[in-house]
């Protein structure tokens, strides 16, 4: 474990700056729902003792300059008041397992649970500097409080004056999170503090159906707008609608209707063969009870 005195650090935090506004760093971060995932998992497992889950990014930097976090491992540790200890050897461990995996995927920073940051979080944040350049520190709130998960990404500077260290400035940067449809039921799954239990195959399909309608809705709405004038045309919009148009399979409606079906018979099948399993299992279990009492 290493330690060190959360007392010796300042640690200032800043906003995001405006579009308009300049600023000293033009990083942008990306973070898969994978990762949310993770984190939101091992805040779950914690020890009881715990207050907060810290652990390690990983992922790579695109050619633009932007931080793909892609992946991340949760790295055990202990801090009070005026102390903050990680498990050194664990992270290096689960480093390498990880880029035994995926050998392309470098630490780009470290995550914690919580809003904002911390004292702490500059002792931290220390550590990680001297692995990666420049890392980023990213926070979730994993209570998803009024629905929404806050979800926030920093990097940091020294601020010194001569020898003489001040503090630690976090300065908030863009962070993009991006979910295919199959991602965003799961995340809004999980936004939910209560569910009564996880929508089926053909649930998930009619609540994917319900948005494809709306959303069908409100491109006849705007190309509608446009050919009234009530809307001016805008070129980008025009290509990237026909360009979805063209990519749409041209299927006639028995085909499709096939389709469907052949789908949904084979997922009863499996569940039929799923429930002749675990009857079978049950009968076993039951057999080998009684030869045992025999």
């Amino acid at each position: 474990m290493a330690s060190a005195a959360a007392s010796e650090h300042t640690v200032l935090q800043f906003a995001a700056p405006s579009t308009a506004a300049t600023t000293s760093t033009s990083l942008t971060a990306k973070v898969h729902p994978l990762v949310i995932f993770n984190i939101c998992d091992c805040y779950v497992r914690r020890p009881d003792q715990a207050e907060r889950v810290i652990g390690t990014l990983l992922g790579s930097v695109l050619t633009d300059g932007t931080i793909d976090i892609r992946n991340s491992y949760a790295v055990p540790h202990n801090e009070s008041s005026d102390q903050v200890a990680l498990d050194i050897d664990y992270h290096h461990n689960m480093l390498a397992s990880h880029q035994k995996v995926n050998p392309k995927e470098v630490i780009v920073g470290w995550y914690s649970t919580g809003f904002g940051v911390t004292g702490g979080s500059a002792l931290i944040h220390e550590f990680y500097s001297r692995e990666v350049t420049n890392p980023v520190h990213l926070t979730v709130d994993p209570g998803f409080r009024n629905g929404e998960c806050n979800i926030k990404a920093y990097v940091s500077a020294n601020l010194s004056l001569g020898d003489r260290q001040l503090a630690a400035q976090f300065q908030e940067i863009p962070l993009d999170l991006r979910m295919v449809e199959a991602e965003r039921v799961g995340f809004d799954i999980l936004k939910t503090t209560a569910v009564d239990k996880l929508p089926s195959d053909l649930e998930g399909m009619e609540l994917s159906m319900e948005r494809l309608l709306a959303l069908i809705d409100d491109v006849y709405k705007y190309v509608d707008d446009v050919v009234e004038g009530r809307v001016a045309p805008d070129n980008s919009i025009g290509r990237f609608l026909a360009d979805t148009v063209a990519s749409l399979p041209k299927l006639p409606p028995s085909a499709f209707d096939k389709l469907v079906h052949d789908s949904l018979q084979d997922q009863l099948l499996l569940l039929y063969l799923s429930s002749i399993t675990r009857t079978q299992l049950s009968i076993a279990e039951k057999l080998n009870t009684a030869a045992q009492l025999l």
